[in-house]
């Protein structure tokens, strides 16, 4: 299958230190990749980079056929959907759900002149009906709760077709009842054939959604496991990422882990 991502060497170094150490890592287009790690271990950095909003110290990253650094990152990035709490607080509190969605196909955050065609809004409609939130379109992005929140982030984020989809950290801060929401909403798509490529950061294994292909595991911004899940996500691999004694379980293609006793 085509690559739609591939470090190469990549480093990132901050204040003498390496946010990401010497890290090589390839996607295809058929994957669907969880990142997993402990706090600082470089999880986010990497979707800065897939997402060309940060530069490698050194090493080589391509995305979707582009190398990093030599090619127009404005004509890139809207061929990747991201979605983080980051660029939430970004969006105006008074903006409607329907245009926080729309807005997406001029790469802007609020609506001011810009001119939609009906298409687009009819898109936007039929995304927002993909995520169960057709009913809150006319609704204010500030009035929703936490877990809409995060569904309307997503909706912003696949709306132009994108070819990569990055996902930092979609069910942090969720009650459990919103997260299993979102987690059965994010199955159900990843398992879609023409669905892209799609990297989700999280710190636990619990929040991994079915249908999610392979896992990388990072600590102190080296890889320690990278493969497809059901081989890699290990209770020795976890023990070694987070530097506790960790045991797993798995039921149905749901994961959880404890300390060991």
């Amino acid at each position: 299958m085509p690559q739609v991502l591939e470090f190469s060497d990549v480093v990132v170094r901050r204040n003498a230190r390496d946010i990401v150490d010497h890290l090589d890592w390839s996607v295809d287009d058929d994957e669907r990749w969880v990142i997993l790690g402990p706090n600082g271990a470089g999880k986010t950095t990497l979707l800065q980079l897939a997402d060309t909003l940060l530069h490698p110290t050194s090493g080589t990253v391509t995305i979707l056929g582009e190398r990093l650094g030599r090619t127009d990152v404005f004509e890139l990035r809207p061929r990747i959907g991201f979605a983080s709490s980051a660029m939430a607080k970004r969006v105006p509190a008074d903006e409607t759900v329907l245009n926080v969605v729309l807005t997406a196909a001029f790469s802007v955050l609020g609506r001011w002149n810009e001119d939609y065609e009906d298409i687009d809004e009819r898109r936007a409609l039929r995304v927002l009906a993909e995520w169960r939130l057709d009913h809150l379109a006319d609704r204010t992005f500030g009035t929703l709760s936490d877990g809409e929140q995060k569904r309307v982030q997503i909706a912003r984020a696949v709306m132009t077709d994108p070819e990569l989809l990055l996902l930092d950290e979609p069910t942090a801060s969720l009650d459990l009842g919103a997260r299993e929401e979102l987690l059965t909403l994010l199955g159900g798509y990843a398992r879609v054939t023409t669905t892209p490529a799609m990297i989700m950061v999280t710190h636990h294994v619990e929040e991994i959604p079915v249908g999610f292909t392979h896992v990388l595991l990072i600590r102190d911004g080296a890889i320690v496991a990278a493969g497809p899940i059901g081989e890699t996500l290990t209770a020795e691999a976890l023990t070694e990422t987070f530097g506790v004694q960790i045991a797993l379980s798995e039921e149905a293609g749901r994961y959880a882990a404890r300390a060991a006793s």
